[in-house]
């Protein structure tokens, strides 16, 4: 049975297909309602409703290789959304037809990441499950651009996308610098001091060549925005890339290597050295933000940070802001004892009082 129902402001229709699964979908007006439920009955009547309904025949495997053809040139796809595109087809099954994905069957997939994920710091398990889900629901959405399916499935339920907590900001002090530095071996030991010195991304770093240094500076043109960036290099960065490439002898178009090879992955070695340095709640990524931190913490700007990290806004830089606040704190102290020493050469405070007023004046 076909029907029409008020909810709310709008209209709903709602009948069952051949395959006997209830169907509901809402219009904001009546007469698009009624006009979507007369040819849904008619298709039915003339056995052509599941030709048109391509989510009944299409299945997640024909989605997701549509979806790769269209998106395997994006930098994102190959950092991170090609994992997390096998393992949804690992989860759902790629033979799953699409109408029998269901908000449920999303939201229990999210939990399964939560229950699945080793990832120690909840900050950084909640950021790889948000990725993950991003990434099924661009898909779902493009779906609906293709007209493969009617609706997002997503769309029928609140947001799955968990709370993250991006205050989170580990850096590290001097002395831990050095303590890193003692124990890291060649090519590592370069590579974190490029890190350190340029606050640049652990990919941008590993895929540096030759020709992006000159005059002076670092030009990076493939970044994670997409927009190109120039680092200057320092007294302490040009003595590196003269000391590797002494070694090197020009042998390799890229920067920092191994046995003649690019380095592709520093994350085993890494966190090797973290743990021999003793010390605790450190990613790579966090050079960045120490790069940062010391940066503001001997004189500089919040501009000079967000122009050499690349952020697009001020949103992302204000959160090293604090360290300003702290480092002002410490100028002012420098003050200290000024007044108390002027008071102790003979200078004393003379008290005026107005005829007019009662208040007080020192002078």
């Amino acid at each position: 049975m076909a029907t029409i129902r008020k909810r709310g402001k709008g209209y709903q229709i709602d009948y069952f297909d051949p395959n006997g699964k209830r169907v509901r979908k809402s219009f904001k007006k009546k007469k698009d309602a009624e006009a979507e439920l007369g040819k849904r009955v008619s298709l039915i009547a003339e056995g052509r409703y599941l030709d048109v309904k391509k989510e009944y025949n299409t299945t997640l495997k024909e989605l997701i290789d549509k979806y790769v053809e269209n998106f395997k040139n994006q930098a994102s796809y190959k950092t991170g959304k090609k994992y997390h595109i096998e393992h949804i087809g690992n989860h759902f099954g790629e033979q799953t037809l699409l109408s029998n994905i269901r908000f449920v069957d999303l939201e229990t997939y999210r939990n399964h990441l939560r229950d699945s994920l080793t990832v120690k710091r909840t900050i950084r398990k909640d950021a790889s499950i948000n990725r993950a889900m991003s990434c099924l629901r661009h898909i779902f959405a493009k779906a609906v651009e293709w007209e493969i399916i009617e609706q997002n499935p997503f769309n029928k339920g609140k947001s799955l996308i968990l709370k993250e907590n991006n205050k989170r900001m580990r850096f590290l002090t001097e002395d831990e610098i050095k303590s890193l530095l003692d124990v890291c071996n060649e090519p590592l030991v370069d590579i974190v001091e490029c890190a350190l010195n340029t606050g640049m991304r652990k990919g941008e770093i590993l895929g540096l060549r030759w020709e992006q240094i000159r005059n002076g500076f670092i030009y990076l043109d493939k970044t994670k925005t997409s927009e190109p960036r120039q680092i200057p290099i320092n007294d302490t960065l040009d003595m590196l890339f003269k000391r590797i490439r002494s070694k090197q002898h020009l042998t390799s178009r890229y920067v920092f290597t191994y046995r003649g090879k690019r380095v592709d992955s520093v994350k085993t070695s890494f966190n090797s050295a973290v743990k021999r340095a003793g010390i605790v709640d450190f990613t790579f990524h966090d050079l960045r933000h120490t790069f940062a931190s010391q940066l503001l913490m001997k004189g500089g700007t919040l501009k000079d940070v967000q122009e050499l990290l690349g952020h697009k806004t001020m949103t992302m830089t204000l959160r090293y802001a604090h360290l300003t606040q702290e480092h002002k704190k410490k100028a002012v102290n420098l003050l200290n004892g000024l007044t108390a020493s002027m008071n102790e050469k003979g200078f004393c405070h003379k008290t005026v009082t107005s005829l007019n007023s009662p208040v007080t004046a020192s002078l």
